[in-house]
């Protein structure tokens, strides 16, 4: 996984006030709960005591009690009560768990892997999807590492094949270009796709100058997509890593041009039903692929259809440099 960055790990929805919920993500086991002012607090989930699961333990007003000798953490991880020990016992330094700078934004809980630092950056979201969209979300798990699972999003060949029964029934087998942009850490890419009638692909430099209100595929790093479909119409997708081999992805359609709510969310769920469809032919594929960790340099025999997912490998091989 890349340091020093936002990651989306959770819907605001499954940490509760009062509760505390054990998760795994980014190879670790982690507790989340809501303090006094509805801020989310995230420390490592095993007690520096004797390694039990802080998840399985209980609020005391605004901190964490393990359930097996009651210890008690702050939302820094650091240890505020001893119970064994009495009130007025010193508590060393060394008691205490990692924790991490949380954030809520778009009904997602963001925590901020990496190095502390006062000055954060901005969380990485599509800033043109605003509170005007609804939708509804599907969680699927994915046995996969997340690269695998992004570069699918990322790959414009795929669809005719994967996808012969829904979005991919034209048979355009063809790819020309496609074109892609980059803007810092976040990739723009305009598929033209087309049928094979013997023809030469296209390079991108020969393909029309690209429009951003025409549908195409956006990436932000370290991990969220979207298939910017209209102004009125986007899927969205977080590929949260579990750990090396698992992914959840979260994925959302977003729409705003129904706005009736009885009807919006009827629309939404036949969206999500169809989204669904496509994103079970997608998982099919995708779990076959060896080795479950993509790679800059692998061996792969990759094609100029490719483009984007070099382009993907390589900004993500700087990031992890950094």
């Amino acid at each position: 996984m890349i340091r020093n960055q936002w990651y989306a790990i959770l819907e605001s929805k499954n940490v509760k006030k009062g509760r505390v919920t054990g998760v795994r993500r980014l190879g670790e086991n982690l507790a989340l709960w809501r303090t006094g002012n509805n801020e989310i607090a995230c420390i490592a989930n095993k007690c520096v005591h004797r390694g039990a699961s802080l998840s399985a333990g209980k609020m005391i007003k605004d901190n964490l009690q393990c359930p097996f000798h009651g210890l008690q953490y702050d939302a820094q991880g650091k240890v505020v009560l001893i119970p064994a020990n009495g009130k007025a016992q010193p508590i060393a330094d060394y008691y205490k768990v990692a924790s991490y700078a949380t954030k809520e934004l778009h009904d997602f809980i963001w925590i901020f892997w990496g190095d502390k630092a006062e000055n954060l950056p901005e969380l990485p979201f599509f800033k043109d999807i605003d509170k005007s969209f609804s939708y509804i979300t599907t969680v699927s798990p994915w046995p996969m590492h997340y690269t695998r699972c992004i570069e699918n999003q990322l790959d414009v060949a795929h669809l005719p094949f994967v996808h012969s029964t829904t979005i991919g029934s034209g048979n355009d087998t063809v790819v020309n270009g496609p074109i892609i942009k980059i803007n810092g850490n976040e990739l723009f890419i305009w598929p033209y796709n087309e049928k094979e009638k013997g023809q030469i692909p296209l390079d991108a430099d020969k393909l029309p100058v690209p429009d951003e209100n025409r549908f195409h595929l956006e990436f932000k790093f370290p991990n969220i997509w979207q298939n910017w479909i209209s102004k009125n119409l986007r899927v969205f997708i977080s590929f949260t890593p579990v750990d090396e081999d698992n992914t959840i992805l979260y994925l959302r359609s977003y729409q705003n041009f129904i706005r009736i709510p009885v009807l919006r969310q009827l629309v939404n769920f036949i969206i999500r039903i169809f989204d669904n469809i496509i994103l079970m032919q997608d998982r099919k594929v995708v779990i076959t692929q060896i080795p479950k960790k993509s790679e800059l340099k692998m061996g792969e025999k990759l094609l100029k259809a490719d483009g984007p997912i070099i382009k993907y490998r390589e900004i993500r091989e700087r990031l992890k440099s950094i």
